[in-house]
């Protein structure tokens, strides 16, 4: 035991940051305002619910809140992560549940915690966990995790996401514990008194069953047990024994504990395979298994499925019964009762006594708990019938039920076997390990583990540990995973002897509370050391003396597992040698004697009773007194340095060697009272080298390392020591220790490397003796030191590590602490050349030390010289430079996961400038050379092959470009390159400058961001202009005139981007006249003169009249207005959307006196603005943009309170419909309004819907429809009165469902409905115009395009079915269904048998056109001709040849030409030839039918090139225009025409205009469209004012942000809208339904694309060059445009660019795929662009005279002398550059003698901004300091000459490939050369004057000590000279430069500067006069 008592005394660390700890949930709960309440009702007796009348219950509950309060209380705790900025910020998450309510809460350390979210449930809730759920994605595999808190009460678990989404998932059984694992839920159902009651041929229920998400079945898990033969059977986890105490996520793991054998297991937990569920399913329906087996499946299912019954009756009771019933399942629950009791009953079920069973199971209680239950929201009353009843008898405890279950086996199974089909299971378990069984049955069983969890050691071994309570131990298995990763292997089982443990993952360690009181601190098995926490007592003393048999029992058993644990507890103590004296000082004595007196007069002494809650490495400790106090626990290290030094240590060492190591240095580490920040690295330094067996006060160096405290080499605590007397008799102690004898003398670690280096141990001869030899004990290296036989290989791998800090900036200072250290190691495993590498990088450093150690010759043996270590030092700049250089070179050695900059950057040369393109991806071999180690294979290297392979290369890729996404794959940033050293860096900079040029358009936004094109970056991050509404301001926006804001806001027009029109149109203020033309909320001017003969009264009516006729113009503007704010509109989910008011009063001047309608003087028609309303709601709905955030609460919240905004509200519904957003209706609010039976928002709602739906044969929608439709519905359904614009708009609605789908159904009853008779009776006999032409509108829209392919529907003879609709002759029969419909023929109209073709013909042309639309189908166009005699034209309307013309152009869609002559050609002979007078022709006809026809083409050719703006096009029909104006000023003519006819005819031009101009605003439609707007009286009526007000919102379409597309879709919604008769009046829907107007919205699609600054997120101008692809009109052709600008339609395009030179360059390939552009545009057409430096914006500079590169164009130089720093400003937008300028360029005061420093910067700056690379400023500065710098020569280090060697070297290569490369070279100008020139004079200089010095270092002399030996080093580092120690002989004795070159061709030194080394060489051999002036001059 002596022993044992030294070592735990012997090292101890402090603990940090004591706190006391309180769960934040519980502060919170107590100020929880109902959690209380709701506790009340739960806690009350179900007797006291229904008894208590007042004090009594109240007082009764209130006394069991208190008791119970305490008893539910738990919480648990977890590390959270939230990404602030760069930084990822730590802290604590706490889940806390008292009684109903659960508090989640975050804090850190640095702000306090608050709390996140709280809940408060129904019923107590039994237990609170967070979960991540899985969500599938569509269609792809990948998943996402939905982060969930889950809630479990008795009967349902309510799961909360993060995102707001919350569940309750109804629970069908009794629940004991769940468990969040990777899939989801785990449940483990509550084994109830019964199940063990079974009758044996039964099948157990299972126990175990899982949920992957909340909205999932609750399925059973199967298992899959590892049997000893194969046919181990996979079957449902059904073992009541096998309970589960752990799981976890990553790796999938669940330990389960066998109650009956008290064995722990681990099961691997996994989705099921295909095979194994259908074994389960199979085998439970196999009816071998004898008639229960099968019901047992059977009733499982039933039992799961009937959740209208949410747990049985059976059930244990209520929750009031009080404490007893929470013991009967002993899961989790931390007292020592349950496990005493689990030990005195050697039984199969814990309960604790039978009365309380059979009290919980008596009916009386169960049945009233149902009823109670039922009361609760959300649960059905019980319904005992089948299988439900099955439950209950299942569950009840009296034997009386079985019986009665067995007895009528008939009634419950079979019913229940036909119903039910069993559920599939999802998850499956598969065994991987289980305890042995102990042997002996004396001993007593394992309890089950409290505590499980995982712990990993410091050097990556994981371990699983499970706490055993019953035997105060840790078990620990340790696991790794098998080589493919698949699968986890469980090796041996460790014992540690602990009363509690907790694991620390962020230091891979974990804390034990031994069975003593002490904290001990663990790292996996090992032990690290004593955990001292100030302020408690220290356990050695008080526990031991107090209760000294405390820890006995344990401690004696002796039996094989207690050998172990001793033998390994011997180990333990081993690894910590460590003085016994130190704490035997007077004071500790002092001490101990008052704790000890406290401890007897205080018995109550709080000592540490248990540990939870481990976050990071921060524990609490729970102590007796029931306090808790939260401790956090020392990280290893907290300097970089250390940290990664550490990091190669274990990297290279055995695991075992490394261990000790590590913990060596965390005990000495974090001793109490330990050394600060700054002197760890000594610290570090004399720890590592005593532990090679250094002397550390023996050396100068290390002696001097600054320490707070003189310490020695081993530091015990020094809070203890009363003295600071450590001497080196204590190390001599040690040395001489037992236990160090004991180590050395075995060769421990002797299999040390798996990998198979020579890494054998040489055991010890007689070292020991010869180590004692007399000569120079103070510097000779102690070979018995642990670390001394690794030491070449920790110098090696040190080496690596200071190579990879050579090339971080950042980093580079530690480098010199290093670099002390390597050096002290090369010089003595005598590495010349190691240290002469070191001496080359900081000469002034090295020089300094000279002290070397002894090896002994005899000890060199011992050393494992790993085959690694060469004599040649790897150096990874000289690697880069050959490789600039182009040489062949050896693969340069690096450590997975540490080096992983120097992996990076010699992969990326090795890429770029080698141009290997399998440099990263199969050819890593070639350059890099892997350590292995006595580490494990590392992982990480497997993921980066992996990682790196994925990728395709294309071959036409550039190598700038795979070097750039290789990269930004490996995790490379801006920010890292920035720290990568200037020269190093240099090409990385130029492939990203190459890229830039040229971008690919889909690279992903990291790549953007690392070629610093924020334009991309920011494309790719997808932003809005809406959305960014608020920063962007309204720099250039043009404001309309100043109004008040009310007035302001009411004309429903405010949200048109007033920066985006202001661009389009930046001359003059359309916008502004369109708004004012558009507005309907202010009353209008009624201007009528008073005649002197009128009287008042009169003159009033006067008034009204006119006003009436103002009113037909003003209720026609909404529509217009609709189509001009299209989408602009994104709404506040908080405010219902603003509607304008449609104001029908006027105002008379001079006087402005109020003119209103409703005064009564005139006859207003009846419901006059019904429709004008609707069309207002529409207006104010299409305003809103698709990508707003819409939802079903929201459109109901805006349903008007008054009934007459109804209207209105039925507008904006059908408006929601069109922009998508009504799809979010809920179906519950659609039928509600459908019921209210209004029509009108009948009408709008079903439009709405449909085309929501367009085209998706949505089924549920098409019900809806049917319901309006009598003809969908069958014959015998009953009559439903439903009105007859719902019913036009409902067979709409089909057309629009069902649109290019080709359904035969539904085409052949629209058919039937084209020609359908008035009649029954009285129905269907008013506006049967619009009912046939909707039929046909359908129908045309269900068949669109399909022309003569109509699958199927040959028999329905469609195209003459048509044409006899549209010519005439006799009615067919009636078929089948609507033939009982139509028995009673119509009361009003005798139709006869003939087809009444004004009725059928709109319908049946348009038909005709849209099912053959751009067929070119010529014979179905020749029946569209019209008629060539004047007899045959006066049997046709007029008006249908209009459409007829439409419908054959359309059809001969590509035969539109967009000329004159084509409009004529439509026209037919007879009318174009000259008149026989003798002829009897009526003028009027022929002038009619010539409008006609003539508006006809027209409207032709606007659908043709619709959104073209096409100018042939237009000029065409702005002809016609004019020519019709012309003849309506005639009125001669147009009495003749008819007013109407022209009118009619003008309209359609109109519209046929603005299609074509669509969203361009186009000046001449403007002026025709104000000109009409003016027009108001006479025949001017209600329609043609929607058509001049459609045309003028079509030409603004959006804002001038969209247009129209001509997809067959398109045009189809465009037949809908412009159909050629417009209403009469504003209640006229006898031809076409007013509603259908509104369709033009769906051949909208956004075009205009914005460019926006990226710097100033203003959209500006700029060029864009577009290609269009070929087609059989014109060849492939490129037009510039400048941006913004409408694009055409995307599938004319090849692809589209922005040309420079303002802007970078970007293209946007359209061949490829137009996916990208498509999303662009619909996100408001934003295209980030990025001015170049040097350039100012089109708007600023039109003409670009003003741009800095302007002024260079005729001289070269004189950029630089006219560029003045003040006015870069203006050119870039660069923060950096900016402010460079201000301080570095501008003359102060104190600047005046340095002007030339100033004229360079100057020239930097304009070197950088004119070649667009700002980032090279840094370089170019760090270029000139390094110059100047050795020119001065005040170097202390020679590495910038090594970053310039770099520079110089890569442009040379440049150079060497051809002049014609040099554009692309980053360093363009003379600036390099001029420093290269001055570097070489200066070296040159110092050469003529110091060529001893350098012929002395040749010969391998003492290198100089003074300022010589930094130039020398400077020199011999630029001029790449070898080490030359050895091979001066062989250059020395060169007689001539030839044989010079000769034999320096083996050392790799260039030519150049081989000849600056030759008067050096030679001249020693030949008198310094003969070559001395030679080279310099010749090169």
């Amino acid at each position: 035991m002596s022993e044992v008592v030294y070592e735990e005394t012997a090292t101890m660390i402090a603990a940090g940051e004591l706190q006391s700890f309180v769960p934040f949930g519980r502060e919170h709960c107590r100020n929880h305002p109902n959690a209380f309440n709701l506790q009340l009702r739960e806690l009350q007796p179900a007797s006291e619910l229904w008894s208590s009348d007042g004090a009594a219950g109240l007082v009764g509950s209130l006394q069991e809140v208190s008791l119970q309060e305490r008893e539910r209380e738990c919480w648990q705790l977890r590390k959270g992560c939230m990404g602030v900025g760069e930084e990822d910020v730590e802290f604590e998450e706490e889940l806390y549940t008292a009684g109903t309510v659960v508090v989640w809460s975050q804090g850190s350390r640095s702000q306090g915690s608050n709390v996140y979210k709280a809940f408060t449930v129904d019923s107590p809730v039994q237990q609170a966990l967070w979960c991540n759920f899985a969500v599938p994605q569509n269609k792809k595999d990948e998943e996402e995790v939905e982060q969930t808190v889950c809630i479990v009460q008795r009967s349902c678990v309510n799961v909360h996401t993060v995102t707001g989404k919350d569940f309750i998932s109804p629970l069908p059984f009794q629940v004991s514990n769940v468990w969040a694992t990777k899939f989801g839920l785990l449940l483990e159902r509550k084994n109830t008194a019964t199940d063990a009651q079974l009758p044996p041929p039964g099948e157990p229920l299972p126990t175990v069953f899982s949920m992957l998400h909340p909205l999932d079945e609750i399925t059973p898990v199967v298992c899959k047990p590892t049997g000893l033969f194969e046919g181990s059977r996979v079957q449902y986890l059904s073992d009541t024994s096998m309970k589960i105490v752990f799981s976890c996520v990553q790796p999938s793991l669940v330990v389960f504990y066998d109650t009956v054998q008290g064995i722990h297991s681990i099961w691997t937990l996994r989705k099921v395979t295909h095979d194994e569920r259908s074994t389960v399913l199979r085998c439970a329906a196999d009816p071998v298994d004898g008639p229960l087996g099968l019901m047992a499946s059977s009733f499982l299912t039933s039992h799961l499925r009937n959740i209208s019954r949410l747990d049985s009756p059976g059930g244990s009771g209520t929750t009031g019964l009080g404490p007893g019933t929470g013991t009967s399942c002993a899961v989790g629950t931390g007292s020592p009762l349950h496990y005493s009791a689990l030990h005195s009953h050697q039984s199969r079920i814990m309960t604790s006594s039978p009365g309380l069973h059979s009290r919980v199971h008596s009916p009386s209680i169960s049945n009233m708990a149902a009823l109670s239950r039922a009361h609760s929201p959300g649960m059905a009353a019980p319904s005992f019938s089948g299988a439900a009843r099955f439950n209950m008898s299942f569950h009840s405890s009296s034997p009386r039920g079985h019986h009665g279950l067995l007895a009528s086996p008939n009634s419950t199974v079979n019913e229940t076997m036909q119903e039910m089909e069993p559920i599939r299971p999802d998850l499956c378990m598969e065994q991987l390990w289980s305890e042995t069984v102990t042997a002996g049955c004396h001993r007593e069983m394992s309890s089950q583990a409290p505590k499980v969890f995982l712990t990993s050691d410091l050097c990556e071994n994981r371990y699983l540990c499970f706490l055993v309570e019953s035997h105060q131990q840790l078990r620990c298995v340790k696991f790794v995973e098998s080589n493919d990763t698949s699968q986890l292997i469980f090796a041996s089982v460790m014992t540690i002897p602990a009363k509690d443990a907790e694991p620390l993952p962020n230091i891979d360690a974990m804390l034990v509370l031994e069975a003593c009181g002490s904290l001990v601190l663990y790292t996996g098995i090992t032990r690290v050391s004593k955990v001292f926490v100030p302020g408690l007592l220290s356990p050695t003393f008080n526990l031991t003396n107090h209760l000294p048999h405390r820890s006995t029992p344990v401690e004696n058993v002796s039996t094989p597992a207690y050998a172990g644990s001793r033998h390994l507890q011997r180990l333990d103590e081993a690894v910590m040698p460590s003085p016994v004296s130190e704490l035997r000082g007077p004071n500790i004595k002092h001490h101990e004697g008052s704790f000890l007196e406290d401890y007897i007069f205080q018995p109550t002494t709080p000592y540490i009773h248990a540990l939870r809650d481990p976050v990071c490495n921060r524990v609490t400790l729970e102590l007796s007194s029931g306090t808790m106090l939260r401790i956090s626990i020392p990280e290893i290290a907290t300097s970089e340095l250390v940290r990664k030094c550490l990091q190669a240590i274990r990297f290279i060492l055995p695991k075992e060697s490394a261990m000790k190591v590590l913990v060596k240095w965390y005990n000495i580490y974090n001793a109490p009272g330990g050394p600060s920040a700054h002197a760890e690295w000594s610290l570090f330094v004399t720890c590592f080298l005593t532990l090679m067996g250094y002397n550390t006060e023996r050396l100068t160096w290390t002696r001097n390392l600054h320490f707070e405290v003189p310490l020695s080499p081993v530091i015990a605590a020094k809070k203890a020591r009363p003295s600071d007397g450590g001497s080196d008799e204590d190390w001599d102690y040690l040395l001489g220790s037992h236990y160090h004898r004991h180590m050395n003398s075995q060769p421990v670690c002797s299999p040390v490397d798996s990998s198979g280096s020579n890494n054998t141990l040489i055991t010890e001869t007689e070292g020991m003796s010869s180590a004692s030899s007399p000569s120079s004990p103070s510097l000779k290296l102690d070979s018995s030191a642990p670390l001394f036989p690794h030491i070449p290989a920790l110098f090696y791998v040190l080496h690596l590590l200071y190579q990879e800090l050579q090339l971080d900036e950042l980093q580079r200072a530690r480098a010199t602490s290093l670099v002390c250290l390597l050096q002290q190691l090369a010089r003595d495993l005598h590495l010349e050349e190691y240290v002469d590498l070191y001496w080359r990088d900081y000469p002034s450093l090295i020089s300094g030390f000279n002290e070397s150690c002894l090896i002994d010759q005899s000890l060199l043996g011992q050393m494992q010289h790993p085959s690694f270590l060469r004599a040649k030092p790897p150096c990874v700049l000289s690697w880069l430079s050959s490789c600039l250089r182009g040489e062949e070179i050896p693969p340069f050695p690096y450590l997975p996961g540490i080096c992983q900059r120097s992996r990076l950057l010699v992969l990326s040369y090795a890429l770029y400038i080698t141009g290997d393109e399998n440099a990263t991806s199969t050819d890593v071999s070639k350059y890099l050379a892997k350590l292995s180690a006595g580490q494990k294979f590392c992982a990480s290297e497997l993921h980066y092959r992996r990682q790196s392979s994925v990728k395709v290369k294309f071959s036409s890729e550039s190598l700038a470009e795979q070097l750039v996404v290789w990269l930004t794959s490996e995790g490379f940033t801006l920010k890292d390159l920035e720290s990568v050293p200037f020269g190093v860096a240099l090409p990385i900079r130029e492939a990203i400058y190459r890229c830039r040029e040229q971008p690919c358009s889909d690279w992903s936004e990291e790549v953007c961001l690392l070629i610093g094109r924020q334009d991309l970056t920011k494309q790719a991050h997808k932003m809005t202009l809406a959305k960014s509404k608020a920063s962007v301001g309204s720099g250039l926006s043009l404001e309309p005139p100043a109004t008040t804001e009310a007035d302001e806001e009411e004309d429903g027009m405010s949200d048109i981007t007033q920066e985006v029109t202001g661009l389009i149109w930046s001359q003059d203020l359309r916008v502004q006249e369109v708004r004012r033309l558009l507005q309907s909320s202010r009353p209008v001017r009624v201007s009528v003169v008073q005649l002197p003969e009128v009287s008042d009264h009169e003159y009033i009516e006067e008034k009204e009249n006119k006003l009436l006729q103002l009113c037909q113009r003003t209720m026609a503007l909404p529509v217009g207005r609709g189509l001009f704010t299209l989408f602009s509109y994104h709404p506040v989910p908080t405010e219902p959307l603003p509607v304008p008011k449609l104001n029908l009063t006027g105002r008379a001047p001079p006087r402005n006196t109020m003119v209103d309608l409703n005064s009564g003087n005139i006859d207003v028609p009846p419901n006059m603005t019904s429709w004008p309303s609707f069309h207002n709601g529409v207006a104010a709905g299409l305003k809103i943009a698709p990508a707003s955030q819409v939802d079903s609460a929201w459109i109901a919240y805006n349903k008007p309170k008054s009934p007459e905004l109804a209207n209105e509200y039925a507008g904006f519904l059908m408006a929601l419909g069109l922009n998508g957003h009504l799809t979010k209706l809920a179906t519950l609010n659609i039928h509600d309004y459908l019921t209210k039976g209004h029509e009108m928002t009948s009408i709008g709602l079903l439009l709405g819907v449909s085309s929501a739906k367009l085209g998706t044969m949505d089924m549920s929608i098409t019900r809806l429809l049917s319901i309006h439709i009598p003809a969908l519905l069958p014959p015998t359904s009953t009559e439903l009165d439903v009105p007859h614009n719902v019913q036009v708009a409902a067979v709409i609605g089909i057309g629009l469902v069902y649109q290019g789908t080709g359904h035969r159904h539904n085409a052949e009853v629209l058919l039937s409905e084209i020609g359908r008779p008035p009649g029954p009776e009285m129905e269907y006999c008013t506006d049967r115009e619009s009912y046939s032409l909707a039929a046909g509108l359908a129908l045309g829209m269900v068949c669109l395009g399909h022309g003569s392919n109509l699958i199927g529907m040959t028999d329905l003879n469609v195209p003459e079915q048509l044409y006899q609709y549209m010519v005439g002759g006799h009615r067919r029969a009636q078929a089948g269904a609507s033939r009982e419909r139509h028995k009673s023929p119509s009361y009003q109209i005798k139709e006869g048998d003939t087809i009444n073709v004004d009725v059928t013909c709109p319908g049946a042309t348009l038909a005709l056109a849209m099912i053959y639309l751009k067929t070119n189908n010529r014979s179905i166009a020749d029946w569209l001709k019209p008629p060539d005699t004047w007899f045959l034209l006066d049997f046709i309307k007029p008006e249908f040849l209009l459409l007829r013309t439409l419908a054959r152009c359309i059809i001969m869609w590509d035969e539109i030409l967009p000329n004159t002559e084509w409009v004529k050609s439509n026209i037919p002979q007879i009318m174009r030839g000259a008149f026989n007078p003798s002829e009897d022709i009526n003028m009027e006809t022929m002038a009619q039918a010539q409008d006609y026809i003539t508006a006809g083409a027209c409207l032709a050719l606007g659908l043709r090139f619709a959104g073209s703006a096409n100018s042939d096009a237009f000029d065409c029909l702005y002809e016609f225009a004019k020519t019709f104006m012309k003849i309506m000023s005639f009125a001669g003519t147009a009495a003749v025409m008819g007013y109407y006819n022209l009118q009619t005819s003008l309209s359609m031009i109109l519209l046929a205009m603005s299609m074509v101009m669509a969203g361009t605003g186009n000046l001449k439609v403007l002026q025709l469209c104000r000109f009409f707007h003016k027009r108001t009286g006479g025949e001017m009526n209600y329609g043609f004012h929607m058509a001049h007000h459609m045309a003028l919102g079509l030409l603004f379409l959006g804002g001038g942000r969209y247009t129209l597309s001509t997809s067959n879709s398109a045009i189809a919604a465009l037949l809908c809208a412009l159909y050629p008769h417009f209403p009469a009046h504003s209640t006229d829907n006898r031809y076409h339904l007013q509603a259908l107007r509104h369709l033009a919205v769906l051949a909208a699609e956004p075009r205009l694309l914005v460019p926006v600054d990226v710097d100033s997120l203003k959209p500006c101008y700029a060029l864009l060059e577009v290609t269009y692809k070929e087609t059989k009109w014109y060849d492939e052709t490129t037009v510039e445009l400048m941006a913004p600008t409408m694009l055409p339609e995307l599938h004319l395009l090849k692809r589209i660019k922005v040309k420079g030179p303002r802007y970078w360059e970007l293209s946007v390939d359209l061949s490829k795929e137009t996916q990208h552009l498509k999303s662009i545009l619909s996100r408001d057409g934003v295209l980030y662009v990025k001015l170049r430096a040097g350039q100012l914006p089109y708007k600023d500079d039109p003409q670009g005279w003003r741009s800095l590169l302007a002024s260079t164009v005729n001289h070269r130089n004189s950029g630089v002398r006219a560029f003045k720093p003040e006015a870069i400003s203006t050119f870039t937008s660069e923060p950096a550059l900016v402010s460079f300028a201000e301080y570095f360029c501008k003359t102060s005061e104190g600047m005046k003698q340095r002007e030339d420093t100033l004229v360079l910067f100057s020239a930097m700056l304009y070197e950088c901004v004119t070649q667009e690379c700002p980032e090279m400023l840094p370089t170019y500065i760090a270029i000139e300091q390094a110059v100047s710098a050795l020119r001065r020569g005040d170097l202390l280090q020679t590495f910038p000459l090594w970053q310039m060697r770099l520079v110089v070297e890569l442009w040379d290569s440049r150079l060497l490939r051809g002049p014609n490369n040099r554009h692309d070279a980053l360093l363009p100008s003379e600036f390099l050369p001029v420093m290269k020139n001055m570097v070489d004079v200066a070296l040159d200089s110092w050469l003529k004057d110091n060529s001893s010095v350098l012929r002395s270092y040749m010969r391998g002399e003492a290198l100089p000590k003074d300022a010589q030996s930094t130039v020398l080093a400077c020199f011999l580092v630029y001029r790449s000279i070898p080490c030359l120690r050895n091979t001066h002989t062989r250059l020395e004795g060169c007689s001539s430069l030839g044989d010079l070159l000769a034999r320096s061709s083996q050392l790799g030194i260039p030519l150049r500067d081989l000849l600056r080394l030759a008067p050096v060489l030679l001249g020693s051999a030949s008198g310094p006069q003969t070559l001395q002036g030679f080279p310099l001059q010749a090169f």
